[in-house]
């Protein structure tokens, strides 16, 4: 996608197609100061006929050919004045770019009206490139056609934009594009993995998609550990859920250092489950069907990572994660193993398809007794019960700092990624209590999100922690909003990359 500043006023120029906004009830102010008036009387009379009033969300696109030097008009629904959230507008550009794709447009002008509907010009510009990056996203890897063809495909709509004069504000709105593509770009490195299947997206895979992200200039460095050296740290709870597979486990620890001092040390830990079958407790064959997308918290974690040295946050960022695949075999896990995370917490396994919790245990404690951070968030794909209890589109999520809470929910309004705040609450933890080892995996059926949630806090050993449960919407199995298409949807990176930069 290429976004191109244009001093020439639109109306003056050969176009495929300009978006233009409306609010509520007040579409006599179509084609204002572009359109002869007798093309704005017309277009005005259609908008009428088919009863378009503005309403939020609402986009409608309307044939100029002929009358004017502008191929197509889409007219984008605002709502009530002045009351678009800066998330709308970004679902809202998203939808704008897929009628541009449906009228086979090389071409898109942005109106001065439209990216006026969020005051904030560079939150506008943002929003914008956001909803129109995230809307052009396609996966086609494993299709016939070449990357390049498809690199083509995604590039073919050239984004024109109105050249602000006022120098400042011009600087501000193209920090405004530039922060929406790379949210854009880091989001869908996170699609990208959790779409590649588990065949080409195993341990080995996954470790070398995080050294791609290290190097000079990056100011990220990556060490990748095997089988052995994870003996020797103690993380024989990860290590068993992988011992059924062929492919060896791995753990990943990504750092990245601010080029100033500083202000915080942020640890973020993903579930790295590149395949689940459940192990031994082997799921329905149905069940089993989307399993690869189980590493998609270690893939937004990637995805954080790719954006870190553009961002540029005030904070040093670990990424952790154990990358292992969970397989049923004569060498797999048993129900009633007992094995030891490497903080010497004792876990009964009970059921092999509760393997996200065990690897996570090594993860977090690492985090929490090696890397010693002020914050550790993890994200995972974690409980079935989330999805039942808050459906496909809102993250669960638990916290035990107050600051750390509200900085994420913060985050996750900016992002336009809902979540919801489920309680840790303590009686529950009768529920995960072993006759024969300090902790077990699974505490039933009642309250299984919770109980997991409680699981995992054993091992963050009392540092500032969140919980995030993306099983929901982490994938999407059809296209609920414009800008998540169906398949892997990146959940996580944009609200993970918005908490970071708060920091200050």
């Amino acid at each position: 996608m290429r976004y191109i500043f244009t001093p020439e006023p639109v109306g003056s120029f050969a176009c495929d197609a300009v978006a233009d906004g409306v609010w509520l009830k007040e579409t006599d102010q179509v084609g204002k100061s572009y359109l002869p008036d007798d093309v704005r009387a017309a277009v005005v009379a259609e908008l009428k006929r088919r009863g378009f009033e503005g309403r939020e969300g609402d986009v409608i696109a309307l044939s100029l050919l002929g009358q004017s030097k502008i191929k197509q008009l889409i007219v984008a629904g605002l709502g009530e004045r002045g009351k678009i959230r800066p998330d709308q507008f970004r679902t809202l550009a998203a939808r704008i770019l897929k009628t541009t794709n449906g009228l086979r447009a090389k071409q898109l002008y942005a109106h001065e009206r439209l990216l006026k509907a969020v005051k904030d010009q560079e939150q506008a510009a943002q929003m914008w490139v956001e909803g129109v990056e995230l809307a052009s996203y396609h996966f086609h890897s494993f299709r016939k056609h070449t990357a390049a063809e498809e690199a083509k495909k995604r590039t073919a709509v050239e984004v024109l934009m109105p050249m602000n004069p006022d120098k400042n504000a011009q600087k501000k709105i193209q920090n405004g594009v530039d922060r929406g593509v790379l949210l854009a770009q880091a989001t869908e490195l996170a699609r990208d993995l959790v779409n590649t299947p588990s065949l080409n997206m195993h341990p080995h895979e996954m470790a070398e998609r995080a050294k791609a992200l290290a190097g000079r200039g990056t100011n990220v460095t990556c060490r990748v550990l095997g089988r052995a050296d994870m003996e020797r740290l103690g993380m024989h709870a990860a290590l068993a859920i992988g011992q059924g597979s062929q492919h060896e486990p791995k753990f990943v620890h990504l750092t990245y250092r601010p080029p100033g001092k500083a202000k915080k040390k942020i640890a973020l830990v993903g579930k790295a489950v590149t395949f689940d079958s459940g192990g031994l407790s082997l799921k329905p064959a149905e069940h089993m069907t989307d399993m690869k997308i189980d590493m998609a918290g270690a893939a937004s974690v990637l995805g954080v990572f790719k954006a870190l040295p553009k961002l540029a946050p005030k904070a040093e960022v670990h990424g952790v994660f154990i990358a292992v695949e969970n397989m049923p075999s004569g060498s797999a896990c048993r129900p009633g193993d007992v094995v030891a995370a490497m903080d010497g917490t004792t876990i009964e396994i009970e059921n092999t398809d509760a393997e996200g919790r065990v690897t996570l245990a090594d993860a977090l404690a690492f985090a929490a007794l090696k890397i010693k951070p002020d914050a550790i968030v993890d994200l995972a794909t974690l409980t079935g019960a989330v999805i039942i209890a808050l459906g496909s589109d809102v993250t669960g999520f638990f916290a035990t700092d107050k600051d750390l809470k509200r900085a994420l929910q913060q985050a996750s309004q900016e992002s336009g990624e809902p979540m919801w705040e489920l309680p840790l609450y303590k009686p529950y933890a009768e529920l995960i209590k072993s006759k024969i080892a300090d902790v077990r995996n699974v505490g039933g059926r009642p309250a299984g999100i919770i109980t997991s949630a409680l699981f995992l806090e054993k091992f963050v050993h009392g540092v500032p922690w969140a919980h995030l449960d993306i099983a929901g919407p982490s994938y999407a199995e059809k296209e609920t909003r414009a800008e998540w298409p169906a398949g892997g949807t990146g959940w996580g990176v944009r609200t993970l990359l918005n908490y970071l930069n708060q920091i200050q």
